[in-house]
């Protein structure tokens, strides 16, 4: 049923003229009368009955009229709930993050709940490679996670900024003198880490190999808080990326350079060919502008 042609109807019947109506929907009169023919055709049934200059409903005509009142400021509801979405009035954000992400994006946060109260922001924290299912499985409409992602993935990606990794260690005076750590020495070293849903986890067993060594794996945790309490302690060095290595203790704990090409690269990740929310372009707009260092020529 075309909803043109039930809102001529309805508007006939309160008029009670084919003139009047048409005048009230700008259309002409015409119009209006080959519509509810068309109508009462779909319906197999008349509708109105013309007595003189009234217009009488038929049984019919008097269901469709009521039902059709519902159904009009349901969809004059419904248009009215779109057009909030389209200008970001009201709506929902399903964002993915690690753990160790949600530093670097309170900026952005804060400025995606300023500028679009309505907008209903629900965070989920997993791993990398957690968040990265969860988007594909439709769970989250988007994720910002570490890159690269792997290639098989029906993601798109957009990179936005990258940090150097550092050797976290404790502060004695062997560690005080070095500037550097190369990734082979390692190699000598029980090793804290990400565990495997973490896509640095992957990133670094895979410069492990490329190295020619197996690591001495001492601890995983999916909290980087523990981890350096670990290496406080004495259990061993862990590699971190080095926005979380200066939120530490400096007393206690000392991080050097990665002396490897391996970088903590942040971006955003959407399953490929879905349709992208306005909410979550507003979300890449609001990470574009608030986080340093985004890389030049990207588009959507």
């Amino acid at each position: 049923m075309d909803v043109r042609a039930l809102r001529y109807f309805v508007e006939v019947v309160r008029q009670q003229s084919f003139t009047r109506a048409a005048e009230q929907l700008y259309v002409t009169q015409p119009t209006i009368s080959k519509m509810l023919r068309q109508l009462e055709e779909e319906l197999g049934c008349t509708l109105l009955l013309r007595e003189g200059r009234r217009l009488h409903l038929t049984d019919t005509g008097q269901a469709v009229y009521q039902r059709g009142l519902t159904i009009l400021q349901e969809f004059k509801q419904l248009e009215a709930e779109i057009s909030d979405i389209n200008e970001l009035k009201t709506g929902e954000l399903r964002l993915g993050i690690p753990p160790m992400v949600g530093m670097q994006i309170a900026g952005a946060v804060s400025a995606f709940r300023q500028r679009y109260p309505g907008v209903v922001l629900k965070i989920s924290e997993f791993g990398g490679l957690t968040v990265q299912q969860a988007v594909l499985t439709g769970s989250l409409d988007i994720a910002m996670t570490a890159l690269p992602i792997a290639d098989d993935q029906p993601l798109n990606a957009l990179p936005l900024v990258s940090h150097p990794l550092c050797v976290l260690v404790p502060r004695t005076e062997a560690w005080l003198r070095r500037t550097h750590v190369p990734l082979a020495e390692l190699a000598g070293h029980p090793i804290l880490i990400y565990n495997e849903e973490f896509s640095l986890n992957r990133q670094l067993m895979r410069a492990f190999q490329a190295s020619g060594f197996t690591p001495q794996i001492a601890v995983r945790s999916g909290q980087w808080d523990f981890l350096a309490a670990m290496v406080q302690a004495g259990m061993g060095v862990a590699i971190l990326p080095e926005p979380v290595c200066q939120r530490l203790d400096k007393s206690q704990l000392l991080w050097l350079p990665l002396e490897s090409d391996l970088v903590w690269q942040l971006g955003l990740i959407w399953r490929e060919g879905n349709y992208l929310s306005r909410s979550a372009q507003a979300w890449i707009s609001c990470c574009r502008e608030c986080l340093p260092g985004e890389a030049p020529g990207l588009s959507l």
